[in-house]
């Protein structure tokens, strides 16, 4: 039996069709057995028998009333290696030492406390750096859709194992498209909220970084984000609140972006959603949004903060590709790092007001389809000495510079088969309209059917 998601997985148990226990020992078994795309790097044990044995119990004496109390009772959830659990080890996808408590992350508490079973750890690239899932300590992670294809990253691992039914629903990380990426690649909805809507901890001075959910339905993921949000007295970003006005989801007026690097496959697929949202009664406009010098400013950002962790003794362990970044990081100035800086402020400035005049933006999450299971990305940037590693996802690492709300979810399918996804962006604080938007574009799109069981062996066993 595999995990089906989130509310259906609730509404079995609720019918008693299913025990906490069943299911779980069920995901369990095919997390160590049939991942044959690598996604998870630690799968759980007694602890989550435990965790599953107490849902029954609040079962069998609370019944449907237990779900008021504890809304994700029973169900089962993946923790990206890049967050902390205090049952299972975080290597964050590196051969370098981990001396962060072994303490469950904000995130994953409130997960477990809302009746969560963690079933396990999901890979990364070594510290989520790439949006692919390769690493040193673990084999990079396959597309459920084609094996031989990547399931991109550098949360690959939370949407291959969301999107084959090893688990209900997946916690990943987005520093620059880590979620949404992944998720349009596997055919999953992957959510990066505003910034600090779920708190991030330890947080990244680069104020880049999101946690967010990879689930089967819209439905799905607005639930855990749900349970997952709200201040942090360790994340200062998560006290900030909306920023704002509330705006209603009938009638919008939504951007609709299209990058010059997307594929044919990939417009035509996207294009579905762009017809299903005009015949919502939404007015869709082209635009363009232009901001100079933005790629090289996120480089800077980025690199520079890898920099400032990392320790020339600690060279050798370091992922090669990660190296080239650090690498380049040492060679900036506090000047370099304040024009990218300037660069994000321009940015901002810029999509406030192009969200001024639109409600939503709305683009292919991804302009190209999949590329091989073993490169960090598409032929023309995979040299991570060009540092084009994220080059070529231009519609993802802008709104983490901006710490807007973006929502990936599956358009549909290439003639080859493979997903493409389509995002909505929102206003700074906007999470809500976002996530209505996308359950009404999920209706009309239809929820995709799982991928095709594949007969490639786990790694254990190649």
């Amino acid at each position: 039996m595999s995990a089906h998601g989130v509310r259906h997985t609730t509404d079995l148990l609720r019918r008693g069709e299913l025990s906490a226990l069943e299911h779980t020992t069920a995901v369990l078994a095919a997390a160590r057995e049939h991942d044959t795309l690598d996604a998870y790097v630690a799968v759980a044990g007694e602890e989550a028998l435990r965790a599953a044995t107490r849902a029954d119990a609040l079962i069998r004496e609370r019944g449907a009333d237990a779900w008021r109390t504890w809304p994700l009772l029973g169900v089962t959830v993946s923790v990206k290696d890049l967050l902390q659990t205090r049952d299972l080890p975080t290597v964050r996808g590196s051969l370098l030492p981990n001396d962060r408590p072994r303490q469950d992350a904000p995130a994953v508490a409130r997960l477990r406390a809302a009746g969560a079973v963690v079933v396990g750890k999901t890979a990364t690239s070594e510290y989520g750096w790439s949006a692919c899932t390769l690493s040193r300590v673990a084999p990079p992670v396959r597309n459920p859709h084609d094996p031989r294809l990547t399931a991109g990253g550098s949360s690959g691992g939370a949407a291959a194992a969301v999107a084959a039914g090893l688990c209900d629903a997946a916690l990943g990380t987005d520093g620059a498209g880590s979620i949404r990426i992944p998720a349009a690649f596997c055919g999953v909805v992957g959510y990066k909220p505003t910034l600090g809507r779920i708190p991030y901890v330890p947080n990244s001075a680069d104020r880049l970084a999101h946690q967010g959910p990879l689930a089967r339905t819209v439905a799905d993921a607005a639930l855990l984000a749900h349970v997952m949000a709200g201040p942090h007295p360790a994340d200062p970003d998560s006290a900030l609140g909306s920023l704002d006005a509330p705006r209603a989801d009938r009638g919008l007026r939504i951007g609709w972006i299209d990058y010059d690097t997307t594929t044919d496959e990939v417009r035509h697929v996207a294009a579905h959603a762009r017809l299903a949202l005009a015949g919502q009664g939404h007015l869709v406009e082209d635009v363009e949004v232009r901001c100079e010098r933005l790629y090289p400013a996120l480089v800077d950002l980025l690199a520079a903060s890898e920099a400032a962790g990392a320790r020339p003794e600690d060279d050798q362990w370091a992922d090669p590709g990660r190296l080239e970044v650090i690498r380049h990081g040492r060679t900036l100035g506090a000047a370099d790092v304040i024009r990218a800086e300037e660069v994000r402020q321009n940015l901002r400035a810029t999509l406030r007001t192009v969200m001024d005049h639109y409600d939503v933006l709305a683009m292919a999450t991804v302009p190209v389809e999949p590329f091989a299971y073993d490169a960090i990305a598409p032929p023309w940037a995979a040299d991570p000495r060009d540092l084009r590693w994220l080059a070529w996802a231009p519609a993802a690492y802008p709104f983490n510079m901006t710490g807007q709300p973006a929502l990936s979810l599956p358009a549909g399918l290439t003639r080859a088969g493979l997903p493409v996804g389509v995002q909505l962006v929102g206003p700074v604080g906007g999470d809500d309209l976002i996530l209505s938007l996308a359950g009404r574009l999920e209706s009309d799109l239809g929820t995709p059917a799982p991928p095709p069981a594949r007969t490639l062996q786990p790694a254990s066993a190649r």
